[in-house]
């Protein structure tokens, strides 16, 4: 054991995951099989001063992260920051511009800009590698990049944020209202006092772009991605979509078809049985299906100083192992964005509601003008609620292009007796 080699490391950053990664450390220096020790010589990080569950004044400060990735004492540069631009980004280009290995959780930074980074590592000869970007302590990034490599994935569908999770969960188990559960979210710690990222579909965006990328062979391409958020998921549709036997989740997902490919995040129901509706709380759930090996499933906690912190640990344990891969599965010069596929092309079943005045022959209209605009109804439901401005219809369709649901839905709105502007969710195709 004498002789293995003693990897210095350099972490940036010490919040929730940088803390948990030093405690683990700490604690078991040695855990990379055959491949010596870890332990971590410099920190930077915005408040030296603050509390830390390790005693950080052994190790070397840095107030710039750029000079803790570049500095000769560091022979990994761990970058726990977030975001996809400012330090983080400047210290991870230095780190691999020095020939120094990255390990980062920074899901942003490598859906924004992961292919020039992809670029700038192989060019330098350096692993970049970023297993807690996407589901924390979920393997989800090594099973796409190693374990399917030889497979074609045809799509990639799941629960990729624990916030959004939780709330949704917490309002159909508790019958309370999104801003009340926001709001015991970040008493609880689960949400930030911005929770805009989360709720608002973005970290789920970054993930599954990334997820898209080592699928499909591509360039990680977040701007093509079609993002809506949970802000507006009322109590009322949870409750219906319930009586219709369906959960509200927020599913990313990620599409490839001869057209192109098509990456969205959206609220959507998912039938009460499949194992994505059983995933409840903070749990993060995937489904990859490949052309040979069928359908696979996995789901662990997407977030959390423990799980994230392993499996920064075992991209650590990646580099001091000398494993050797593309950061996506192709190499840098080999990736292109993908061919965004046309959303209002998309096909798919729907979830519609809408608040109408409590006259004969309303459901008629409806009815018909979704007829006429070339949309066929599936099932229907009508369920007076309380202290309600008029009376929720609601109806699921077969599969119609979302253009044609769209136009549907713009004539309907426009009917005098609809009270408000009709709801649509979709309804997952998992």
């Amino acid at each position: 054991m004498s002789d293995l080699k003693t990897w210095r490391l350099g972490v940036a950053g010490l919040g929730t995951v940088g803390g948990g990664l030093l405690s683990f450390l700490a604690e078991r220096p040695g855990f990379a099989p055959a491949g010596g020790r870890a332990v971590v010589t410099g920190v930077s990080a915005r408040s030296r001063s603050r509390s830390r569950p390790v005693d950080i004044s052994q190790m070397a400060w840095f107030d710039d992260p750029v000079a803790l990735a570049t500095s000769p004492e560091t022979d990994i540069f761990v970058e726990l920051v977030g975001g996809s631009d400012g330090p983080a980004k400047a210290a991870v280009e230095a780190a691999l511009k020095a020939g120094k290995p990255v390990v980062t959780a920074n899901k942003a930074l490598i859906a924004e800009h992961g292919a020039e980074l992809a670029a700038l590592a192989e060019a330098n000869n350096v692993p970049l590698l970023f297993e807690a970007a996407v589901m924390g302590g979920v393997p989800a990034v090594k099973v796409m990049r190693e374990a399917l490599v030889g497979d074609d994935v045809r799509s990639v569908a799941g629960i990729l944020n624990g916030t959004c999770n939780y709330i949704l969960t917490e309002m159909e188990t508790g019958g309370r209202a999104f801003a009340d559960v926001l709001a015991e979210a970040q008493r609880l710690g689960y949400a930030e006092a911005d929770p805009t990222m989360d709720v608002g579909g973005f970290d789920a965006a970054h993930k599954i772009t990334i997820l898209a990328a080592l699928a499909f062979g591509c360039a990680p391409t977040y701007a093509a991605a079609e993002i809506e958020g949970i802000e507006q998921v009322e109590l009322l549709d949870i409750s219906l979509a319930r009586d219709l036997g369906y959960r509200v989740k927020l599913i990313a997902s990620a599409d490839r078809s001869e057209d192109g490919v098509l990456v969205r995040v959206h609220p959507s129901l998912v039938a009460a049985g499949h194992p994505l509706a059983q995933a409840g709380g903070a749990l993060n759930a995937l489904f990859i299906e490949g052309q040979r090996i069928g359908r696979i499933f996995v789901q662990g906690p997407g977030a959390g100083a423990g799980p994230t912190a392993a499996a920064v640990a075992a991209d650590i344990a990646d580099v001091m192992t000398a494993a050797v891969r593309p950061v996506f599965q192709k190499p840098a010069g080999e990736l292109a964005p993908f061919t965004p596929v046309d959303p209002a092309r998309s096909m798919g079943r729907a979830y519609l509601r809408f608040l109408v005045k409590d006259e004969p022959g309303v459901i008629a209209v409806i009815s018909e003008t979704l007829a006429e605009a070339g949309v066929s109804i599936e099932s229907f439901l009508q369920k007076p609620v309380e202290n309600a401005a008029g009376v929720p219809i609601v109806l699921t369709t077969h599969a119609v292009a979302e253009s044609v649901l769209k136009a549907a839905i713009e004539r309907i709105s426009e009917l005098p007796v609809v009270v408000e502007p009709p709801r649509l969710l979709r309804i997952a195709r998992i």
